[in-house]
């Protein structure tokens, strides 16, 4: 176990964490043609690891935990979760001590556990019925240990949204359209509230990554019951959360090899194909400038690498 003194830092002094999330235009032919001006917000340069929205969201938790004196977040996710990859690195470099429920009924091994483990993460692998309870895991493993916080699946929650919130008053620009992915509408969510304290008009959408989304509209409304709510655009989700078909694979591709912007297939990937889908259907106006909001999440293409058929797309 590691070893330290809450009292030897406070939230200020120890997450001096910089943003640089620059918005950057992209410049497509297809889009173009159509008149509209696409900006990528690149959460993608915060960090490596505690890269885009999993900063965001993970921000107002770890300030909390330190408010309350806890020293060891728990948390929980998939296999390949980015969320418990930022949260291990968010643990090592703000001496946390971390660990994981990972869906599953037997331990694995892939390169994002394993950077997981080397950033110090204890791993507790579970069968997927107990993992629909977490609640019921933590009280059981953790329940009587009040060193521990408890931060929920993909950086949940009011904390989650309240940082997510922050992405819009770095906008150097008014946008018609803001476009981010959704997994658990927490990014989505904050991006909205904050649209509507300005009052600005704006219109906030969302890209759900799983099959049957739709549900993305209750986890908004249950953050913020009063809000105008977010397009949701529930026909690309591939066949459900980690799926993806060849016609995805080759956009995404198409789009790295294009811009030199790394993309994957599972959030950012449906992402931009929704918009590009959306833009050669002119579901906008001519002179629209749309925001698109790259999360980050990059160690997510480790998963798919070896379903991408590669082809020379300068031929």
């Amino acid at each position: 176990m590691k070893q330290f003194s809450l009292n030897l830092f406070s939230f200020n002094v120890m997450l001096p964490f910089k943003i640089h999330s620059p918005e950057t235009e992209l410049h497509l032919p297809a889009w173009e043609k159509k008149h509209v001006k696409v900006t990528l917000k690149r959460d993608d340069f915060i960090h490596p690891f505690i890269s885009g929205n999993k900063w965001r969201k993970l921000k107002y938790n770890l300030a909390e935990a330190i408010r309350l004196q806890k020293n060891h977040l728990v948390t929980f996710g998939g296999a390949w979760s980015n969320h418990l990859l930022a949260t291990a690195c968010a643990g090592a470099s703000f001496k946390f001590r971390t660990t994981a429920f990972v869906r599953g009924e037997e331990a694995v091994n892939n390169p994002v556990l394993a950077m997981c483990r080397l950033f110090g993460m204890q791993l507790i692998y579970v069968d997927r019925e107990s993992y629909r309870n977490k609640e019921n895991l933590y009280e059981r493993y953790f329940g009587q240990d009040p060193t521990t916080f408890c931060i929920h699946e993909g950086g949940y929650g009011t904390l989650g949204a309240k940082g997510c919130a922050e992405l819009v008053d770095e906008l150097q620009q008014e946008y018609q359209h803001i476009f981010t992915a959704c997994g658990t509408g927490t990014t989505l969510a904050g991006i909205a509230n904050a649209i509507d304290k300005r009052g600005a008009l704006t219109r906030v959408h969302g890209i759900p990554v799983l099959k049957n989304g739709g549900f993305i509209q209750a986890e908004v409304d249950q953050l913020y019951p009063n809000i105008t709510a977010p397009i949701l655009h529930l026909n690309y989700h591939f066949g459900g959360y980690a799926k993806a078909t060849a016609d995805l694979l080759s956009f995404v591709q198409n789009f790295v090899t294009t811009t030199g912007i790394l993309i994957e297939p599972t959030y950012t990937g449906k992402l931009l194909y929704a918009v590009d889908d959306l833009i050669k259907n002119d579901y906008f106006t001519p002179a629209d400038k749309i925001l698109v909001v790259h999360t980050g999440g990059l160690t997510g293409i480790l998963g798919m690498y070896e379903r991408f058929n590669f082809i020379d797309v300068h031929q």
